[in-house]
């Protein structure tokens, strides 16, 4: 199984993108993983909130593969413990799902095409982060499912 992950717009601190880089290096000794970033829409400024969610949606669902399933990073998500996560992404993998693909959406959230194609939502806490430090903690909690699956000691119980 492959992971992908998808986000609107580069993350602009470099302490953040350097621990993404981490991260995404601890990952390749587990699973096949993709980071793939879509940029921001031009001229964003002069949308309503429904136009860029439209554009935004058009773009992600431009990367997505009919055999891909489909999760929204959402605020109304399954939430998990790490635990569970991790027996998640074993379902998956038992199942031969070709690519599991996880998308962050903009700042307004998705279209509802997007929501439409979506085969479930995630949400990482009740909590609002920012957009560039969803991209961390999604990274970090896949490579921590592994290392759960792996019974390595990084997580701790």
């Amino acid at each position: 199984m492959k992971i992908k992950l998808i986000a609107i717009g580069k993350t602009d601190h470099k302490a953040l993108q350097n621990l993404i880089d981490e991260y995404q290096k601890r990952l390749k000794h587990y699973v096949k993983f993709e980071f793939e970033i879509i940029q921001d829409i031009k001229n964003a400024k002069n949308l309503s909130e429904e136009q860029q969610k439209e554009k935004e949606g058009e773009l992600i669902l431009s990367k997505i593969q009919t055999t891909d399933q489909l999760i929204l990073l959402d605020d109304k998500g399954k939430q998990h413990t790490s635990v569970e996560f991790s027996k998640y992404l074993q379902k998956k993998m038992n199942a031969g799902l070709k690519q599991l693909v996880f998308v962050i959406g903009g700042p307004y959230g998705f279209s509802n095409e997007v929501y439409v194609k979506a085969h479930g939502k995630l949400s990482l806490s009740k909590m609002t982060f920012s957009h560039q430090m969803i991209r961390l903690f999604v990274i970090e909690q896949i490579y921590r499912g592994f290392t759960i699956l792996k019974n390595e000691p990084y997580h701790h119980e």
